[in-house]
């Protein structure tokens, strides 16, 4: 058929029917890499109605006391417990606590056999909790996330220290800066991602987070403390140990969705 055509002409259909091979070929590649690219995508959504472990990951300064007495209140409620132990004292990078908080997550589910974990998340350790469901694969393991009191988009407490005190304020404490280039990335897009569910709990008396409407996250049922036992003056050290907000999280992490509380719930949990 084409030998009946002109050369020039040959010459033309020819290098069209070349350009449109490149094109298909170019147009297939862009959408195997698309599928691939949706098959990494978000977590599907994790069900709700099997709790399993449950992490407990400390604030700056790496402390466990305050939630051994948390997880210790949850074990006997029979859930398995862990208090995890961060680097460095948990002042030290907040993307290196991510990656440990990974390591305990998987072994405690290889450990336990389940297939995902719940996390409670106070103070820094909440905000070490959303890298890790967003930059290390976490939301496909995690059934529901606590946070309380975390500053999740950060405090001026820290801003004070690293403009007065540098030497007192280390990474970590810098990295919870309003303005830290971490929390601009942790709070760019969904502050909750695809998977798990969220619940922030925190206080309106809160004197570390400052303000402490830092923790109310997008996507979470927000729970103020203070919109449930208007009495209440748990401050930020005493999150994990108050028997109120111990009530208030024994309640969020039971099987099924996050519960709403309100006023009406007080006499019940206190």
């Amino acid at each position: 058929m084409l030998t009946s055509l002109a050369p020039a002409r040959r010459r033309l259909v020819r290098g069209a029917s070349i350009a449109l091979v490149l094109v298909v070929a170019v147009v297939v590649g862009l959408l195997v890499v698309r599928s691939q690219r949706s098959s990494d995508g978000p977590a599907a959504a994790v069900a709700q109605d099997h709790p399993g472990p449950i992490l407990l990951v400390p604030g700056y300064g790496g402390a466990t006391s305050a939630l051994t007495v948390l997880a210790t209140k949850l074990a006997v409620l029979g859930r398995v417990t862990e208090v995890v132990q961060l680097p460095g004292g948990g002042t030290g990078d907040l993307n290196q606590q991510a990656k440990t908080l990974d390591a305990a997550a998987r072994k405690l589910l290889s450990r336990t056999g389940a297939s995902t974990v719940d996390v409670i998340g106070y103070s820094a350790g909440g905000v070490v909790t959303r890298i890790w469901l967003r930059d290390l694969g976490g939301a496909k393991l995690t059934r529901r996330v606590v946070t309380l009191g975390s500053p999740q988009h950060g405090t001026a407490l820290a801003g004070l220290a690293a403009g007065l005190l540098p030497g007192a304020c280390p990474l970590a404490c810098q990295q919870l800066e309003a303005s830290s280039t971490v929390l601009a990335a942790l709070n760019a897009g969904a502050e909750t991602p695809a998977g798990p569910t969220f619940v922030s709990i925190w206080s309106s008396h809160d004197d570390v987070v400052l303000p402490p409407e830092s923790a109310v996250l997008a996507g979470a049922l927000n729970l103020e403390v203070q919109n449930i036992c208007p009495a209440s003056t748990v401050n930020h050290a005493n999150l994990p140990t108050d028997p109120l907000v111990e009530a208030i999280v024994s309640r969020e992490l039971a099987a099924g969705p996050p519960v709403p509380l309100g006023a009406p719930d007080c006499a019940a949990l206190s």
